[in-house]
């Protein structure tokens, strides 16, 4: 110990003249900063599974065509259902679609008219009239029938709102580029009676997407969503399945489509003719609000 107590001695003098002088000791040298780590959401195997499943599943929709396109329309026939069921033989309908956010729908009305000039029938003459025409422009809806064109119903608006976040376009050009979104492989299911594996896609607001993909033909067969209803608190699950694949303009395209809300059945449509990267005007997604539905009818 005694060899230790000229040091002692020196560094007790030390702090002994600072204090008398008021001044304080030399600062100590500061410790090299420990280095950052960084956890990549997609760095497991479940993540490197899923990526590559999408990654197939994409070049078989046709590669970047099919991640590129900027329009598409299509046509056919279009059944709302209630409790899986419906009355109607189908609504013809026209959809356009411009990516990312304008789309406009239309029902058609398909009548007979026979002209009869004298006595002579030269009918069967089609004449294809809009009856109804829901346009989406952004984050706005729009609805136009022979009244006018009124604001879309404020809960008819949400719903679409969140089917196109949770739509394949949006999934495999928006979610999978986003650097925030964790991927999950769910394993093997039986989805429409084919054989198929799940993917799961989780962002930043917590909100999830899975797709179910073909282990056969790795078309995507399924997109599955789930969302809590602000009023009752209630979990409420979305469906749409995909079928009978066909190549449109290089892309493969479903021409069969089905909506489920809850385990439901809600709507289906079948596509009769599609067709991809057409000049559509921005007039066709335009729309100006002419009246109220809700407004009082006004008395003459």
């Amino acid at each position: 110990m005694n060899r230790f107590a000229p040091v002692i001695s020196l560094l007790l003098l030390s702090s002994l003249i600072h204090a008398q002088s008021g001044t304080e000791p030399p600062p100590r040298a500061a410790l090299p900063a420990e280095p950052k780590t960084t956890v990549s959401l997609n760095d497991s195997e479940s993540a490197h599974k899923a990526r590559a499943l999408l990654d197939q599943t994409i070049q078989t929709l046709g590669g970047q065509p099919y991640l590129t396109y900027e329009t598409r329309s299509e046509s056919g026939r279009y059944y709302p259902l209630y409790h899986g069921r419906t009355n109607s033989t189908g609504l013809i309908y026209n959809y356009f679609l411009k990516y990312p956010d304008k789309d406009r729908f239309e029902v058609l009305a398909l009548k007979d008219i026979h002209l009869l000039p004298g006595t002579i029938d030269i009918g069967g003459v089609k004449s294809h009239k809009v009856d109804l025409a829901i346009i989406h422009n952004g984050n706005q809806g729009f609805e136009t029938t022979y009244k006018g064109t009124a604001a879309q119903d404020k809960i008819d608006l949400e719903n679409y709102l969140r089917r196109r976040d949770h739509s394949p376009e949006w999934v495999f050009r928006k979610w999978l580029n986003d650097p925030t979104v964790a991927l999950f492989y769910d394993g093997l299911d039986v989805v429409d009676s084919k054989p198929t594996e799940g993917v799961t896609l989780l962002n930043s607001q917590n909100d999830s997407v899975t797709v179910w993909i073909d282990q056969s033909t790795h078309y995507p067969v399924k997109i599955s969503y789930s969302w809590r209803d602000p009023k009752d608190k209630q979990m409420n699950k979305e469906e749409e399945v995909y079928d009978h694949y066909k190549p449109e303009d290089g892309i493969m395209t479903p021409h069969s489509f089905t909506r489920y809300f809850n385990g439901e059945m809600s709507q289906q449509r079948f596509i009769t003719t599609a067709k991809y990267n057409l000049k559509l005007p921005d007039s066709l997604f335009d729309a100006n609000i002419t009246y109220d539905p809700k407004a009082p009818i006004k008395k003459h």
